[in-house]
């Protein structure tokens, strides 16, 4: 009997033996998948604090650009809390009749080129014959920014006040309606001659609102004169509110200012100040600023020009006005509306590159036409 009995508690202690051996190996298994779960967790919990910092980083994103700074130095409102005012000026100005309505492009029959330009209205004309050479949207009433201080600056001149005369900045040429600002302070004191110097040469808007301010009757007088002035040079669409051009209601179309820069060129004061590339300006006690032309063709050799004023608000885009000698040629150039930084230069260097071509073009044609005496 106790033969009988070894074999099976032998087969028995193996069992348990067995048993023993793979309890350690099963808690190894469950103990080496814990981690992966507690990872997986924590993995989790990474990509939800990543969503949530995209959200946030988004509506901060959206909260900038709520309180972008304009190009003037204005900060605008969200559109959520524009007024009401403001979103009827908006939509005025999206409808402005300059900004509406079918193209009208016309240029000269014996172009051996088309001209194309990026402004959305233009004027090219001989100013010797008064032969339009090329047009778009010509007669289209605009906002003319910055080109009003020519009109400003004649009526100055008309007035034959003393060029020497100090004339001082105040407060009330401080512009609080675009909000621009000025390297003139409030106090800088200058001949009227570096005023005017500033104003068709740097498009300075505090030196224009003084020359208007210092003129006999004050602003309100000299707008009157500028509108006066406009009317005699045949400028019919023509209206002026202020002497600097900051107000949008200043307008004019392409064919009044063709009018007005033929008659700007009369003035020699105009021609030398409106060209002059740049200047070191003495604005108080050993203090010096250095001022430069707006148009940065007044310094090209390839250019000729003998009047030059550029202009800029948001309601009238990019503006440039010249008369300028091509191939010999006095040729006024009105472009307006100009999108780009650089469409209205582009668009003056491709007007004189066709001019260029078709004075070439016609005089070659002119020779052969005569023929030997």
């Amino acid at each position: 009997m106790r033969q009988t009995l070894i074999p099976g508690v032998r087969s028995l202690l193996i069992g348990l033996i067995s048993l023993s051996l793979s309890l350690p190996a099963f808690a190894v298994t469950r103990n080496a998948e814990a981690p992966t779960k507690a990872s997986v967790q924590k993995k989790a919990a990474k990509t939800a604090s990543k969503k949530a910092g995209k959200k946030i980083a988004k509506k901060r994103m959206k909260s900038r650009k709520a309180s972008r700074v304009s190009r003037y130095g204005k900060s605008r409102a969200p559109v959520a809390r524009m007024s009401a005012a403001e979103r009827q000026r908006l939509n005025a100005l999206a409808s402005l009749p300059h900004r509406i309505g079918p193209t009208e492009i016309f240029q000269i029959p014996q172009a051996q080129a088309a001209l194309y330009l990026q402004s959305r209205a233009a004027v090219v004309m001989n100013a010797e014959t008064g032969e339009i050479l090329y047009s778009k949207n010509p007669d289209r009433t605009m906002p003319i920014a910055s080109i009003t201080k020519l009109m400003t600056a004649m009526v100055v001149l008309d007035a034959r006040l003393p060029m020497d005369e100090p004339v001082t900045i105040s407060q009330a040429d401080v512009d609080n309606l675009k909000h621009t600002t000025s390297r003139l302070s409030v106090g800088t004191t200058l001949p009227r001659h570096e005023m005017m110097l500033l104003a068709l040469m740097s498009s300075e808007n505090r030196a224009a609102s003084a020359l208007a301010r210092t003129y006999p009757g004050g602003t309100a007088a000299a707008v009157a004169a500028m509108n006066r002035k406009a009317q005699e040079l045949g400028m019919t669409h023509a209206r002026f509110l202020d002497g600097t051009g900051l107000h949008s209601e200043n307008s004019a179309s392409p064919k009044d200012l063709v009018r007005l820069v033929k008659a700007a060129r009369d003035y020699p004061e105009i021609h030398q100040y409106s060209t002059t590339p740049e200047r070191l300006v003495q604005v108080g006690r050993g203090r010096s600023l250095q001022y430069r032309n707006t148009n940065a063709l007044v310094k090209s050799d390839n250019w000729n020009i003998e009047v030059s004023k550029t202009g800029f608000i948001n309601e009238a885009g990019k503006c440039l006005v010249m008369q300028a000698r091509i191939q010999s040629t006095p040729v006024v150039i009105v472009l307006m509306d100009s999108a780009g930084r650089y469409t209205r230069i582009g668009d003056a260097n491709r007007v004189k590159q066709w001019l260029e071509t078709a004075f070439k073009i016609g005089s070659e044609t002119t020779a052969a036409n005569e023929g030997p005496f």
